[in-house]
Parts: C-alpha cells; sequence; structure tokens
C-alpha cells in the first residue's frame, strides 16, 4: 500500500471515530475527501480537504472540524505535526521515515509500484486508430493510435479490464473508391497501359501488389467486366490487404488491438436493426422533419419525413435522423449501432477521434445514454493533428496524392519510443509539432532524451559501482539527505499520478511527470559536479554510496514503471 493511500485509510478511521463519539454525523459522503500534497511544499508533505467537504452536511463550522481532526491525525505513526490552516484545511508534516518506508516500498514492489486497483470489476472499451482501411498509416493518424494505446495501457496498470478495439470503417463511397482504384492496378498488373489514375482515385504505389495479386488470382476475367461484377470483390480483397499493412504498421509502434468490428458487418447483420427496435422501444424514435440546413432558405428545402431519434432529450442541438429518405441508413445510424454494439460487453467506453470529428460528439452521446439507460460512461477524447516539421520546416504529407510520409518512414527513422514519448508530451486537444531534429536531438529541451538520459545515468552508476565493489548490503536510509528525500517525495507520487491519469483519461499526465521527476533527478546529480562529496558514488565513503545507491534505483524503478505504461523502454546507456 502506498504512502498516500495508507494515509487516506487513516484518514478514514479518524472520520469513523468522531462518527461514533456523535462528533461527526454517521453517513455523510466522503467522496470528495482528498489526501494529496499542498500547492505550496513549505506547508508540510500532505493537505486533506476533510473538514472543508463535510462540514456543511455535518452542520459544523469547518474550521472546527479541522480542530477535531487535526490532533487525532498528529499522534499517527510516522507523522510529524498536523496544522489547521485558513478556513479549515489541514496540512502534515511527515517524518522523514515516512520517506525512508516509501523508498524502501519502491524497491520491494518493483514493477508493480504504482499499479492501483481503482478500476477492479471495471470493464472499458478503448477504440482507437480506426482508420479509413483505403492506405497505410500515416502521421495524421499515429498521434490517435499512440494516445489510445498508451491510454489502454494506463487504465490495465489502474486495474481496469481493458479492450482495445478498432473499427474498420469497410463500407461507403471511400471504400468504393478504394475497390475501383485496386481495379486500375490490376489492369495495369495485366499489362494495360492505364495512364494516370483517375481522378477521385487513390494513386499510391501501396496498391501495386494489391492489383498484381488481384491479376494471379482472377487472370483477365474482371478486365472488361462491367463493375456491378467486381466492385465487391475487389472491395473485400483490397480492404483485407489494406487491413494487413495497417496492422503491420500498428505493430511498429507495439500497438495491437484485441477486436477488430466492421461496419459493414453491422449493416449486414441486423445490429442497426436492433438498436433501432431499443430506441423505438422506449419511445426515441417518431417520425419528422429537419430544419433547413444553415445557408438555405426555407424556399430552396424541401422537408422529408424521416425517422429521427429524439437526441435532444439527452443533451444534443437538435433531434437525428438514422435513415434516409431511400430506407438506408445514416452514419449516425449504423454508428449508434456500433455503440450499442460496444456497450454489450463494456462498462465504459472511450473513443479516440480526430478533431475534425468534434461536430459528431454530442449525438453520439446521446446515443449511447439513451441506449444503455446512462449507465454505460461513455467519453470522446478529440485528437488534434500532428505538424511534421524537419529542422523548422514543415514536412507536406497529402494521402491522395500518394506521397504521404508513412507511420513506417517515420518509425524507420527515428524509433518506436521516440514517437511514442513525443507523442505524448502535449495534451491530446492541443496542437502538435513533431520535428524530425528536434525528437532526436541530445538536450533537455527534448523530454524524450531527457526522461531517458536519467534512466540511463542511474543503470551507468549501478555498473559503475559494480566494478568498484560497492552497493552491496542493506542500504542505511539515514544517510540521505534532505534533498535526497525530497526526491523520493517526488517518486511517491507517480501511484497518485496513475489513478488521477487514469481517472482523467489523460495519459500525457505520465510524460509530464516523469520529465519532472527527471529534472529533479539531474538536478541532484548535478550537485556532485560542484562537490564531489555530493556525487552518488563516492569511493571512499561506502555506506553513503550505497544509501545513495538505493535512492538511484528508486527513481529508476518509478521512471521504468511510468514508461512501460507509455508503452516506451527505458534505455540501459546512451552514445
Amino acid at each position: 500500500m502506498t504512502l498516500y493511500r495508507k494515509f487516506a485509510e487513516q484518514l478514514g478511521g479518524i472520520l469513523d471515530a468522531l462518527e461514533a463519539t456523535g462528533d461527526l454525523p454517521a453517513g455523510i459522503d466522503r467522496a470528495q475527501v482528498t489526501v494529496e500534497p499542498p500547492r505550496d511544499p513549505a506547508h508540510g508533505d500532505l493537505a486533506t480537504n476533510a473538514a472543508m467537504v463535510l462540514a456543511k452536511a455535518a452542520g459544523i463550522n469547518p474550521r472546527a472540524l479541522a480542530m477535531l481532526i487535526a490532533p487525532k491525525l498528529a499522534r499517527l505513526v510516522r507523522i510529524a505535526n498536523a496544522e489547521v490552516a485558513g478556513p479549515g484545511f489541514i496540512n502534515v508534516r511527515l517524518h522523514d521515515d515516512a520517506w525512508r518506508a516509501e523508498l524502501r516500498a519502491i524497491a520491494a514492489a518493483g514493477d508493480d509500484y504504482g499499479r492501483s486497483t481503482m478500476g477492479r470489476g471495471v470493464t472499458v472499451n478503448v477504440e482507437y486508430v480506426s482508420a479509413n482501411p483505403t492506405g497505410p498509416m500515416h502521421m495524421g493518424h499515429c498521434r490517435g493510435a499512440v494516445v489510445g494505446d498508451a491510454l489502454a495501457s494506463l487504465l490495465e496498470y489502474a486495474g481496469h479490464d481493458v479492450i482495445r478495439e478498432y473499427y474498420v470503417n469497410d463500407a461507403g463511397a471511400q471504400v468504393d473508391a478504394l475497390a475501383r482504384s485496386a481495379h486500375v492496378r490490376y489492369r495495369e498488373a495485366l499489362g494495360e497501359d492505364v495512364g494516370a489514375i483517375p481522378e477521385g482515385l487513390y494513386p499510391g504505389d501501396y496498391l501495386i501488389p494489391i492489383g498484381e495479386a488481384l491479376a494471379a488470382e482472377f487472370g483477365d476475367r474482371y478486365a472488361r467486366a462491367p463493375e456491378s461484377e467486381w466492385l465487391d470483390a475487389f472491395r473485400r480483397r483490397a480492404v483485407g490487404a489494406m487491413m494487413e499493412l495497417i496492422r503491420a504498421d500498428l505493430a511498429l509502434l507495439g500497438i495491437h488491438h484485441e477486436v477488430f468490428s466492421s461496419e459493414d458487418a453491422v449493416r449486414r447483420t441486423g445490429k442497426a436493426d436492433a438498436a433501432l427496435a431499443a430506441l423505438e422501444e422506449k419511445g426515441l424514435i417518431y417520425r419528422g422533419t429537419l430544419d433547413p440546413p444553415r445557408g438555405e432558405t426555407q424556399e430552396d428545402w424541401e422537408p422529408v419525413e424521416l425517422p429521427l431519434f429524439r437526441a435532444t432529450a439527452f443533451g444534443d442541438d437538435q433531434d437525428r435522423p438514422v435513415k434516409k429518405s431511400d430506407g438506408s441508413w445514416t452514419y449516425f445510424g449504423i454508428d449508434l449501432a456500433y455503440h450499442y454494439q460496444k456497450a454489450q460487453t463494456a462498462d465504459a467506453l472511450i473513443d479516440i477521434w480526430g478533431a475534425d470529428h468534434s461536430g459528431t460528439v454530442k449525438r453520439i452521446k446521446a446515443a449511447v445514454a439513451a441506449l444503455t439507460d446512462g449507465k454505460t460512461d461513455f467519453d470522446v477524447r478529440l485528437i488534434q493533428m500532428v505538424r511534421l516539421m524537419r529542422g523548422g520546416e514543415p514536412v507536406k504529407m497529402s494521402k491522395r496524392e500518394g506521397n504521404f510520409v508513412t507511420l513506417a518512414d517515420v518509425v524507420g527513422e527515428v524509433g518506436k519510443d521516440v514517437v511514442r514519448f513525443t507523442m505524448l508530451t502535449r495534451k491530446a486537444d492541443a496542437q502538435m509539432d513533431f520535428d524530425f531534429t528536434q525528437v532526436v536531438s541530445a538536450s533537455k529541451d527534448n523530454p524524450v532524451f531527457y526522461v531517458q538520459y536519467a534512466h540511463a545515468r542511474i543503470r551507468s552508476v549501478h555498473r559503475k559501482a559494480a566494478a568498484e565493489g560497492l552497493g552491496g548490503g542493506e542500504a542505511d536510509l539515514s544517510l540521505l539527505d534532505a534533498d535526497e528525500l525530497g526526491l523520493v517525495k517526488l517518486a511517491a507520487q507517480f501511484p497518485r499520478v496513475i489513478e488521477a491519469a487514469a481517472a482523467s483519461h489523460e495519459p500525457h499526465r505520465i510524460a509530464f511527470y516523469l520529465h519532472e521527476l527527471a529534472a529533479a533527478f539531474h538536478a541532484l546529480w548535478n550537485r556532485g559536479n560542484d562537490n564531489p562529496e555530493k556525487r552518488f558514488l563516492v569511493v571512499n565513503e561506502p555506506l553513503l554510496t550505497t544509501a545513495r545507491l538505493a535512492l538511484a534505483a528508486g527513481i529508476g524503478q518509478v521512471i521504468r514503471n511510468g514508461l512501460a505504461v507509455m508503452g516506451v523502454a527505458a534505455v540501459e546507456e546512451m552514445e
């Protein structure tokens, strides 16, 4: 049990005792009670808002309640003092031995330090990437892929059961265009001079092998045949080939989905009909007409009666059609059916979407709330695009023109770990520049390098200590000074960061935290530049060296654990 969790439980025991004596009414909701580091470290090591959030329900002045709690806290083991501040906050200062014990806890837990049970019994479906299967993965897909995969790992680390899902958009105009593009390459493979690829089709060379495979399978059977004879077969084979390519590209980033769901299957297997029937049973489907689109006058608009979902009853701006006038499904109709399908196997749904889909969020949230009676948590994380740079100059990419920068190209140039870490160095909804030159620079301004360098330094000092015959035996952690224990205090926040990042669905918090921890470690390391006695390895001080090596090992363990959640390997050494 980590320090913060243990303190929270001890605080809970004190509140129980106050209830038993009648000083605090029984049954008050404590969900908003927090235990966390104070904003100003000068105020202590821990702070709780217990008195502030419980006082109103208890009918007690917050400061008076805090005065009941603080003395009981002060009597706990490893608490030096507990003081009431302001209107009723309680600041707590711990004995140094508490931080020494936490350093030992890091060593004892190892790879599991920071692992949480907060999500126990909760299944979360995380759908991410879901790029149209019309070409290889490019850097426009990369950020959402990394954010989604890191979030899935984070949720698992926090105790959730996680389903990683990819939604294959294998129906509609884009995949028909893919099939027609494959047909052009098929004719080309048969020896025909196809000339320039027609406008509206995909010109990329990645379709040449597909055309060759189709020629080997069908010969010239469909070279002059009408489209109706070959479109379905070419669509299935082209989508299948693209998905194999996409899986291979994602594997370069260490990304693997357990579930691949098909839009076409949702249409064909009656899932949309089932979702519609569920909404009709709830009285949430009616026949009506839509208002004219913005910019069109009533004279230009011909109203058509359509089956509409009462989305406005669940927070949307307007009710939404689930079918078109010809009876075919709208994209929204299929999308709500797909989410209904996902909700059958998960307690919570998270979708990772590009920012260009922001207009769809309200209607899908409304649909999920309606279909699940509000019982399924649903969150959409919007991802801003990444602008590729090289030495400060933009790198162009265009999927249509076939000269885009592929994900495979980028991973091949800078490596999986650099790509993954960099994609998490900013909030997902903030714009990002990915500069090929900067992300591999050996500079403290490069977060990837800075964190990896901290771990490499730790591994290096342990190798040097082993060569000197130092570092064996039990460490006397009482030899660590205040600055060194300050680093332990920062490391001890890792379990809290994990739980907060998991609760907020923000894996970038791990990268931010690791950068802060690495900076604090480097600052401690650099003390030895001016004073050799402050180095981690002091040959003539074996006991002090052993204590500092234990400190370094703990920091290295936390860095490795955080990087593992991000899907990044910690380096042993740097050239």
